[in-house]
């Protein structure tokens, strides 16, 4: 099996199948590494791909402020 780099998102969803056939993966052996190398991968590309960005402070204060 090789790993690469999640380059676009038919590598993510790959490499989220691969993460669904491991996922009961014993530590310590090669399916258990693989499965933590893939999750390690994926949390990088998801990162870059989908940001979540820091909430407005201005928004999230009126938003939480009643007129009571």
């Amino acid at each position: 099996m090789n790993i690469r780099p999640i380059r676009n998102d038919v590598d993510y969803q790959n490499a989220l199948n691969l993460v669904d056939y491991l996922f009961n993966a014993q530590p310590n052996t090669l399916e258990g590494d693989i499965l933590d190398m893939l999750v390690t991968l994926i949390e990088v590309y998801e990162a870059h791909a989908y940001p979540i960005l820091p909430p407005d402070l201005i928004l999230a204060e009126s938003s939480t402020s009643r007129v009571e």
